[in-house]
Formats: C-alpha cells, structure tokens, sequence
C-alpha cells in the first residue's frame, strides 16, 4: 500500500474559448498545492496535465480542479483517476510508470461523455464510484462560475463555517447557502466520505 499512488490525467475542455493565461493560472494555482512541477505534476500539449496525489486525497483534489476552472464559462475539465503502485519513479511524471499510470491512462481512452471517471484494482469498487460519479456529475458539470467559485473555497477551507466563506467571498451567508445548495455540495462531501471510507480499505490496493 505504501508504494500506491493516484494518477490523475486530465484535458481541459474548450480550452480555446478563453486566452489561455486566464485558465492556466487557475489551473497551476490548483496543482501547485500538491507539489513541484515536472515531478509531481506537469502541463503539456497545451491543455492536458498529469498530477501525482495520495490515493486518499485523489477525488476530492479532481473535483477542486474542476471547481476551479468551471469559474470559466463554457470551460470544463476531463479528469481520470488510476490508482495503484508506481514502479519508475522518473524527474518528469510524464515518464514515471506503474499500474496507477496504466489505470489512469486506460480510464482517460474510455472516457466518452463522462468527465470524471475513478479505476481502481476493484472492479466492484470502480463501478459503485463510477455510478455514483454519473450521477454527481449531472450537477457538477453545469455549474455556473459563481456556484463553481464558491464550491472552490469551501474545498480549500474545510473547516470554514458559512459565515466566513461569505466573508472571505464578499457575499451574503445566505447568497453562499443557495450557492453550495445548488452545487450539490452536501452531496459530494457524502461522495467523498463514501470515497475516503472505500478507498482505504488494503482489498483497494489488490494489484
């Protein structure tokens, strides 16, 4: 278990409808978080990146790269998730190896109109999350900006109270209780307890 890690691939969608210096420095601000770039994380193509997170921290840090950049209309992100070890450990991450580089990159080839999409060693696993991801998504991929910045704060602060998003935010308390009200977002933080709860079980890491 202590050599798995979470490989997150992701292509940014309608990445020419904006400059891009607007959405990559939403985007960089985002993984920067997780570590240095080109070990951690690297940008290339253009529009697509790979990130390297714990398995623990690997959903919660998709949908905050979604969040993210949906502040951006029209904007949105094609992130897949492969979990497993990693068995070259290169300077760049775009030429580190294992299962989770293998797992994620297959999870992104199928992608179709899903955006974000989880693959694990458990099959039964995989399906529960990706279900219950269909589902979430059908919420999660029309945010608006303001509902998508808003979702972006109380990711990054989870402690906060409502009160003080609001404040941080330059918003009323009830202008973010609708916001996190219409992004669904007691539902996803139930998503990712469900995640975290599954995701740390050993039979996860069964390669």
């Amino acid at each position: 278990m202590n050599n798995h890690v979470a490989i997150l691939t992701g292509d940014i969608i309608n990445s020419r409808s904006i400059a891009t210096q607007d959405w990559l420095t939403q985007l960089k601000a985002i993984l920067i978080l997780y570590g240095d770039t080109p070990k951690q994380w690297e940008i290339y193509r253009g529009d697509s990146f790979q990130l390297e997170v714990t398995p623990l921290k690997a959903l919660e840090t998709a949908i905050l790269i979604k969040a993210a950049l949906k502040q951006h209309k029209n904007l949105d992100v094609r992130i897949s998730i492969g979990i497993g070890p990693k068995e070259y450990n290169a300077e760049k991450i775009t030429e580190s190896n294992g299962v989770a580089f293998i797992r994620s990159g297959e999870a992104f080839h199928e992608m179709k109109k899903q955006t974000l999409i989880i693959n694990t060693a458990q099959p039964k696993l995989n399906e529960t999350l990706n279900l219950m991801l269909k589902l979430g998504l059908l919420t999660m991929d029309n945010w608006q900006p303001a509902t998508a910045q808003t979702v972006m704060v109380a990711l990054t602060n989870p402690l906060a109270q409502q009160k003080d998003l609001a404040k941080q935010l330059g918003k009323s308390q009830s202008t973010i209780s609708e916001a996190l009200l219409r992004a669904g977002f007691d539902e996803i933080s139930q998503l990712l307890a469900y995640y975290a709860k599954n995701i740390t079980n050993n039979d996860t890491f069964t390669t």
